[in-house]
């Protein structure tokens, strides 16, 4: 693995899960998006994204042990892709994603110190500058203060 600060990859959730939900925001169904194979296959790689960034927070004591659950689900979807729920993966998007995201920026990612976040943030756009939806959200997320 490539030598990151730990807290960037805090920012790769966030824009993972912002990814999720922009792709997830053209369907009205687990089945409409499973047929969908460049929006599914998009949803599940993001969701892979975001497992392992938490396996690297939690191991680094950036996110609680109780998003354990986040890691098993990607180890679930990595390791047995044709046995993928599609509805299961739709219930995550549509009732525990926004509570993830949520922790994540309240939690964890506005408690850092003021020059580190605009650093990472700064990093961030850079990274995804050809992305305007994922810029947009993470202007709003630089400018929610910290807690």
């Amino acid at each position: 693995m490539s030598k990151r600060v730990y807290e960037l990859f805090l920012f790769d959730i966030f824009v993972a899960i912002c990814k999720i939900e922009i792709v997830a925001s053209n369907f009205k169904s687990a089945q409409d998006l499973l047929h969908d194979f460049v929006s599914w296959d998009s949803v599940i790689r993001e969701f892979e994204i975001v497992g392992e960034a938490t396996n690297v927070c939690i191991k680094a004591e950036l996110i609680d042990e109780k998003y354990r659950i986040v890691v098993d689900f990607r180890n679930k979807i990595v390791h047995h892709y044709f046995g993928i729920d599609d509805d299961a993966v739709w219930s995550i998007i549509q009732n525990n994603l926004i509570e993830y995201k949520d922790y994540i920026v309240t939690k964890i990612i506005n408690i850092q110190d003021k020059e580190l976040k605009a650093e990472l943030l700064k990093s961030t756009i850079q990274d995804n500058k050809i992305y305007p939806r994922i810029i947009e959200k993470l202007t709003i997320l630089n400018q929610q203060p910290k807690r």
